[in-house]
C-alpha cells in the first residue's frame, strides 16, 4: 500500500485554485484515527482561507492541504483510542489548525468524529458537519432558541441555511428566511414558515419583533438584521465582523483584540443603540455534538441537501461554483476510488 496520497494544495495566499499534489500521508497521534476519506464538502471558508481572509484568526504553513469536514471509513486508530475500531464508517470536522479533507486520508482526533448517519449516502454524509455544527451552536449553543420564537436564517437555500431552517424548527421556533423566487419550494419544504424573496423585498421593512437572526451574509445584510430584532435580542453571525468580545475570548494578542473593535464599531454602536446583543462564531469541532446530529438525521427529523458532485481531479471547477453562490445546499468532491 502505497505511503503516498493525492491532496489539494495552495502555496500561497490568493493562489487562483488549488493544485492536486502527491504527498505523504499524515501521521498519527496516540489519541488520532486515520481515515480513508471518501467525501468532502466545499464550504465558504474553503474559499476564504485559500483567498488569505482569515489570517487574523489563523496561523497556516505552506503548502497547505484544503478542506474542513469528511465523511469515509477508520483504517487505524491510535494507541490511546477507544470508541472507535478499523472499518467504522465516521464523519467529522477536524480542528482548525489540522484541516486539510480534499485528501485521500487524513488524521484527525477521535473527539473529533462521529459514527456516519446509517440512512446518508456517503456525500449526504460529507454535507453535514461542518453546516450541521454551526447551526447548531448557533441556533443551540449561542441563541438559546426557545420553543415560539422567532428567528431569521439568512440565505434559506444555501450550505448552512438548509440545515439551519430544519435544526430551528426542531428546537420549535417560527423560522423566517431570505432566498430567491426559485427557491421558495425547497426552503418551504425545509420548513421556513416565512420566506421572503431578497431580489424584490428589503427583509428589514416586513419582519419586525423577531427574538434572534443567525446571520450567514454580513456586510448590509447584517447591519439590516438590528433593525428588525427586538430589544435584549440576539443576532450570531458566522459571516460579520470578530469583535473586541470574541479576540479576547479567543484568546487573541492585544494588538488583534484593538483592530478588531476598530473595524466593528459600526456593530458595537448598533448594538448599543438597539439593546441587541451581537456574536461572531467561529464554530468548533465537536464528535458529541455530530452524534447528536447524528440521532436527528437517523430520526429522519433533519436531511442534508446535496447540489453537485465533483472528483476530486475537478476542484478548481467545484471552488469556481461555490464562489458564484449559485448552489442549493452542498457541493460535494468525491476522492478516488
Amino acid at each position: 500500500m502505497s505511503k503516498m496520497m493525492q491532496a489539494a494544495q495552495i502555496t500561497h495566499y490568493h493562489q487562483p485554485q488549488p493544485q492536486i499534489m502527491t504527498i505523504p500521508r499524515p501521521t498519527m497521534g496516540p489519541d488520532d484515527v486515520l481515515v480513508k476519506i471518501q467525501a468532502a464538502s466545499v464550504n465558504p471558508i474553503d474559499i476564504k482561507t485559500k483567498n488569505g481572509g482569515l489570517r487574523m484568526l489563523l496561523k497556516y504553513d505552506m503548502p497547505l492541504t484544503l478542506g474542513n469536514d469528511f465523511a469515509g471509513e477508520v483504517v487505524a486508530v491510535g494507541a490511546a483510542v477507544q470508541q472507535f475500531q478499523v472499518g467504522d464508517a465516521v464523519y467529522g470536522r477536524p480542528q482548525k489548525n489540522r484541516i486539510g479533507t480534499f485528501a485521500e486520508y487524513i488524521a484527525v482526533a477521535a473527539s473529533d468524529l462521529a459514527l456516519r448517519p446509517t440512512n446518508l449516502t456517503v456525500a449526504q454524509a460529507a454535507a453535514i458537519p461542518l453546516v450541521g455544527l454551526t447551526s447548531y451552536q448557533a441556533l443551540h449553543d449561542v441563541l438559546a432558541l426557545q420553543p415560539g420564537q422567532k428567528v431569521l436564517i439568512q440565505a434559506g437555500a444555501g450550505g448552512v441555511g438548509t440545515i439551519a431552517i430544519q435544526i430551528a424548527k426542531q428546537l420549535g421556533a417560527f423560522v423566517a428566511t431570505t432566498t430567491s423566487a426559485r427557491n421558495f419550494d425547497l426552503v418551504r419544504q425545509l420548513g421556513a414558515d416565512q420566506v421572503i424573496d431578497y431580489h424584490t423585498t428589503d427583509f428589514s421593512q416586513v419582519l419586525h419583533h423577531y427574538d434572534a437572526v443567525f446571520d450567514t451574509l454580513g456586510g448590509s445584510s447584517l447591519e439590516q438584521a438590528f433593525k428588525i430584532v427586538k430589544p435584549g435580542g440576539r443576532i450570531v453571525s458566522v459571516s460579520g465582523l470578530p469583535n473586541e468580545r470574541f479576540a479576547k475570548a479567543y484568546g487573541l494578542p492585544h494588538w488583534k483584540q484593538v483592530a478588531f473593535r476598530l473595524a466593528s464599531r459600526r456593530l458595537t454602536q448598533l448594538e448599543k443603540q438597539t439593546g441587541v446583543d451581537y456574536e461572531f462564531l467561529f464554530m468548533r469541532p465537536s464528535g458529541d455534538q455530530l452524534a447528536l446530529l447524528t440521532k436527528m438525521i437517523e430520526a429522519e427529523k433533519l436531511s442534508p441537501i446535496v447540489d453537485k458532485l465533483f472528483p476530486l481531479s475537478e476542484i478548481a471547477a467545484a471552488f469556481n461554483y461555490s464562489h458564484a453562490g449559485k448552489a442549493h445546499g452542498k457541493i460535494i468532491i468525491e476522492m478516488p476510488e
